[in-house]
């Protein structure tokens, strides 16, 4: 019995997909240090640029140099839209760096907006995974799509769901990004939000209409995957919605066997809770905060 828990316990537990490649957090860049390169921080979402694979264009773009780009577009004549060898415009180095002047004069000199690098990744997405959150802005107003998939099939609000900028998730939403976008792996944002455990993140997503019951490739929902950390604040968060707790991963278990096993007995109380609640059709926990609602579950 002891061993047939522990094989359970086992396949309940959280696997965090793939997100970044790996050679994006390298954290012994070849070169670093060189006046070629520049170098980009340890798991720093950002390119790893050398120079002298680089053409006079992106050069200046990488580097933010408003007039060096001007000069290039004006009296060069050069392609605002060449890629270098790992597939990049311009405008991609400008969004990854952060420079939104040249960013709005690449747009305004009408780039194409939805050229992918060589990880398929647009301008937006790349953007966004480096939180610059005025270039992506730049990018939606002019019409950047939103919904492009980069290799792992991420979107821009998966990327900005796995981080902690609510204005950013915001504003891709109002800009009509997919909230139920699946990843390779199946996560949808919310999913994603809830492996970073990141409550603030959770909640706006569920308040933008996200489905709680979504489910990864392995059929996990939203609160089988919230029930494997020990902090309670986003099943809590979960159980204030309308959870099927009926629904099953591949193995054959439900959300309440994955609390079961995660050795959280909190967890399990609190979605005992809710199943009597929703059997009464009452509200769940009305008006409650977190302390209180664990109390009530003591104290009952």
């Amino acid at each position: 019995m002891k061993k047939f828990f522990g094989s359970i316990k086992k396949k309940a537990q959280l696997s965090t997909p793939p997100f970044f490649n790996r050679s994006e957090s390298n954290s012994s860049i070849k070169g670093a240090g060189s006046s070629s390169y520049i170098p980009t921080p340890p798991n720093s979402p950002g390119y790893c640029i050398r120079f002298k694979d680089l053409g006079k264009l992106h050069k200046a773009a990488s580097v933010g140099d408003l007039a060096k780009v001007q000069h290039h577009l004006l009296f060069k004549k050069q392609d605002l839209n060449k890629r270098d060898k790992e597939h990049r415009t311009p405008l991609h180095l400008a969004c990854a760096n952060g420079y939104p002047d040249v960013v709005s004069l690449l747009v305004e000199r009408k780039c194409k907006l939805n050229i992918r690098d060589s990880e398929n990744r647009s301008p937006l997405i790349k953007a966004v995974q480096c939180q610059q959150e005025e270039c992506a802005m730049i990018l939606l107003e002019n019409k950047a799509e939103p919904n492009l998939m980069d290799i792992n099939k991420n979107t821009a609000l998966h990327y900005a769901a796995r981080g902690h900028n609510i204005s950013l998730v915001n504003k891709l939403i109002e800009h009509k990004a997919d909230i139920e976008a699946q990843n390779k792996d199946g996560y949808t944002p919310l999913l994603l939000a809830i492996t970073e455990n990141n409550p603030e993140m959770v909640a706006t997503l569920l308040n933008k209409g996200a489905d709680v019951n979504a489910s990864d490739k392995l059929q996990r929902t939203a609160l089988m995957l919230a029930v494997g950390g020990e902090p309670i604040g986003i099943v809590n968060l979960l159980l204030q919605h309308d959870i099927d707790l009926s629904l099953q991963d591949i193995y054959g278990l439900t959300a309440e066997e994955y609390a079961t096993c995660s050795g959280y007995s909190i967890h399990h109380e609190l979605i005992s809770q809710y199943k009597i609640q929703k059997n009464l059709k009452k509200p769940i926990f009305p008006e409650m905060s977190c302390p209180e609602r664990i109390s009530a579950i003591k104290i009952s």
